[in-house]
């Protein structure tokens, strides 16, 4: 299950959590509880929105050029 960031306009606050593709959370009510959160003083049923976000790619090391983990001299452990 893929990781999303919301957003709670009321409060400002940013949140991460994971939820299927499918699913999409609609208040800081629903964040709150997945994301196992006090809701605090704000109102359960303020609007959240998911924000847009790159996803991270991870990739193998390649040693084979001579240079760091991306090839890059200087670049990776120990460097």
């Amino acid at each position: 299950m893929p990781f999303y960031d919301y957003r709670c306009p009321a409060n400002g606050r940013t949140v991460e959590v994971r939820h299927s593709m499918r699913e999409s959370l609609s208040s800081w009510g629903d964040l709150c509880r997945l994301a196992d959160l006090e809701p605090g003083d704000t109102p359960e049923s303020s609007p959240v929105e998911r924000l847009v976000t790159v996803p991270a790619v991870l990739a193998k090391p390649d040693h084979s050029s001579g240079g760091g983990c991306c090839g890059v001299p200087g670049c990776g452990p120990g460097h």
